[in-house]
């Protein structure tokens, strides 16, 4: 897990023809294996969809008394927080510290989004912070 590694939700639709190698993180989540994040928003453009950054990155702690389990933890917590409508997440970064014998990771995370539209393109969907003018 490097720097723009990605990681898709279970249930993430990717373009026909687009079928990285990837392992289970967590009940709900994959890990796309030696594709970083640029290179997998050219393979999704050049087929036609889109590779959206929607919201600001965040960052999420985690603790343990080894440097494995805290970066686990932390990862599972920015994981299990992005809300359901992003089907995917791109990884920043990882800090890892040692304080008084514990381990203390912190993970930022991009949310993303893959979809065939972009919300101008597709009237069906809407922005996930756009107001309803009806």
């Amino acid at each position: 897990m490097n720097a723009h590694s990605v990681f898709l939700r279970k249930e993430c639709i990717l373009p026909d023809g687009l079928d990285p190698l990837t392992e289970p993180v967590g009940e709900d989540w994959t890990l796309i294996e030696e594709i970083a994040a640029p290179v997998l928003d050219t393979m999704i453009r050049r087929r036609g969809w889109h590779f959206l950054c929607v919201l600001r990155p965040y960052r999420r702690k985690g603790f343990g008394l080894t440097e494995e389990r805290a970066v686990q933890g932390a990862l599972a917590r920015g994981l299990n927080r992005l809300a359901k409508q992003y089907n995917a997440a791109e990884l920043i970064s990882v800090q890892a510290t040692k304080n008084l014998g514990l381990h203390i990771a912190v993970v930022t995370l991009q949310p993303r989004l893959i979809q065939q539209h972009t919300w101008l393109e597709d009237p069906e969907k809407t922005h996930p912070r756009a107001v309803s003018t009806r």
